[in-house]
């Protein structure tokens, strides 16, 4: 049953909300959009209520997102078998074509759509209209096949868009360039993430996870570091306490804080209405990461 609140307490709630309203309008927030988050009905409703209510009071909101489990239900379908090097997916052109058709066609429409529902106003994009995220393939030991890294990002696009007052919804597939000229490349949506809010000058970066954060120990959910300056994190990695899948997503708000963000923001999409706990109150949510 939901909790019932009396006119008193609304008010409240707005009132409280006002100073962070006021401070963020007309600033950019860009939100990697992942996780349980997309999985769950009740999640995502709210999710989606919370980048309604973002742009309606003013805040410039991006919304980049994943969809590994899309990609893997869909390369089941077609019995293909899933490769990844240390946690990246291989991508051979049959995958390719897979990723491009559920990220870009059927994950990001239907994100677009449910904003559209409920009120929003949306535009669907992939990296690659514009010229939006421009790409060489990953270059190291392991061969990853047309897995990219992002050597341009271009807002001119993403600008005019969020000039009009719409939502742009950005799924993580970039335009190739070099040997690649003109390829699709499967690019990380965390990364995807860093680099347009670094490009944009965004306020934030807020990456979704299906934990509260940062822990100081991972097998104690109550041991939240609730913020972090940018130079501790390297700290953190050597004492062990960022691991596995933290390290990635500690690496891209270092690059968005490298790249000019003001904050960036770990935060628990298990949780409703997460992005809004973060922005609009005082004892925010997840970890923040500080330049």
């Amino acid at each position: 049953m939901k909790e019932q609140f009396s006119s008193e307490t609304r008010a409240g709630i707005l009132v409280n909300a006002l100073p962070y309203i006021q401070n963020f309008q007309n600033k950019t927030i860009v939100v990697k959009y992942g996780g349980s988050a997309m999985q769950s009905a009740e999640l995502k409703k709210a999710v989606i209520d919370d980048i309604i209510l973002m742009a309606c009071v003013g805040i410039r909101t991006v919304l980049v997102h994943g969809g590994g489990p899309e990609i893997e239900a869909m390369l089941k379908k077609t019995g293909k078998e899933s490769r990844f090097v240390h946690g990246l997916r291989y991508t051979d052109e049959e995958t390719m074509d897979i990723v491009q058709m559920v990220l870009c066609g059927k994950v990001n429409k239907e994100i677009a759509a449910l904003i559209e529902k409920n009120g929003g106003s949306a535009i669907g994009l992939c990296g690659i209209d514009g010229g939006m995220l421009k790409a060489r393939r990953m270059q190291g030991e392991d061969d990853l096949g047309l897995v990219g890294e992002i050597e341009q990002v271009d807002i001119t696009l993403l600008t005019s868009i969020l000039d009009s007052g719409a939502i742009p919804v950005i799924s993580s597939v970039a335009y190739g360039t070099g040997a690649d000229e003109g390829k699709a490349l499967n690019i990380n949506a965390d990364i995807a993430a860093a680099k347009i809010a670094a490009a944009i000058g965004a306020e934030k970066l807020v990456l979704m996870t299906d934990v509260r954060g940062i822990l100081r120990d991972i097998k104690d959910e109550n041991s939240l570091i609730k913020a972090v300056e940018r130079l501790q994190l390297d700290d953190l990695k050597k004492d062990g306490i960022l691991s596995k899948g933290m390290i990635p997503k500690a690496d891209c708000c270092a690059m968005a804080l490298d790249g000019g963000v003001k904050k960036a923001h770990i935060i628990d999409g298990r949780i409703p209405h997460a992005i809004l706990i973060e922005l609009f109150t005082d004892e925010g949510i997840g970890t923040m990461i500080l330049p």
